[in-house]
């Protein structure tokens, strides 16, 4: 049932609204992170274990910082009953299952290509896509850090909308979602498409990203956000770690057959 009684940004949960507005302010320092890597150059010079440093640098203190300012019991949650932990566990499972199957849609699909020749530590499907690229294990690292930015941003703004005292809100959440999906899927095409990367990350046939690669991508999004929006959403709400995990493969499963679904209708380049 929709509430109209308290418009709100954050969650009435205070365990999810402390993990929201974690993320949010740690979402400028990954953002300048990546920023200054790409920008100074230093990737063509950072090497496989540089690559690797890098993205354990972005992705580690979404837990480690939580971890050790944060304490619950006064909310009666164990450290692994927060918030912030089970945000973390169904991004990770999430994150595997975009990075692992649904990038090789983004290979074969769109023409993305991943050229990193010092890279050899690679982890994704056997089966799943043609198989000519592989994904650089330091992709997990780094998704980690942009889909929780994305998956929180938008979970705040799908609130105020179903929160609000607007007549249509119930007809504008699915909309807004969908808008939601598309502007970081069309944000993250555009950071990533600039010179700084040119010689390690670019797409065969840039029209054809251009028209449909945001839309393609925003898949990932229409399956997670409504699902990750449930998560400890009502004041008293403790999900447990399997229906969090369970909850994260749901939505990876969904991701799959849009992915798909939208593959047979745009066709292989």
């Amino acid at each position: 049932m929709i509430s109209h009684a308290v418009p709100r940004w954050f969650s009435a949960n205070p365990s999810k609204a402390w993990g929201e507005k974690f993320f949010l302010a740690y979402s400028p320092v990954w953002m300048t992170m990546m920023g200054l890597v790409m920008g100074l150059g230093v990737t063509d010079r950072l090497g496989e274990w540089g690559f690797m440093a890098v993205g354990v640098a972005v992705a580690l203190p979404l837990v480690a910082v939580p971890a050790l300012i944060r304490d619950e019991k006064p909310l009666g949650r164990r450290w692994y009953q927060t918030y912030w932990f089970k945000a973390n566990l169904y991004i990770a499972i999430f994150n595997f299952t975009a990075n692992y199957f649904g990038t090789e849609y983004f290979f074969d699909v769109l023409g993305m290509v991943y050229d990193y020749p010092m890279i050899e530590l690679n982890f994704d499907s056997t089966l799943v896509g043609s198989g000519e690229q592989r994904v650089p294990l330091i992709m997990y690292l780094l998704t980690q850090a942009y889909f929780l930015t994305y998956h929180t941003t938008a979970v705040i703004v799908l609130r105020r909308i179903r929160t609000s005292r607007l007549p249509i809100g119930a007809l504008l959440w699915p909309v807004l979602l969908v808008i939601v999906a598309y502007f970081w899927a069309w944000m993250e095409t555009k950071a990533m498409a600039n010179p700084w990367l040119e010689n390690q990350f670019y797409y065969k046939d840039m029209e054809r990203m251009l028209a449909y690669g945001s839309l393609f991508y925003s898949l990932y999004f229409v399956a997670s956000f409504p699902i990750f929006y449930q998560l400890d959403e009502r004041r008293e709400a403790n999900w447990s770690l399997p229906s969090t995990a369970a909850a994260a493969c749901t939505a990876g499963l969904i991701m799959m057959f849009l992915l798909d679904f939208a593959a047979a209708i745009f066709g292989p380049i």
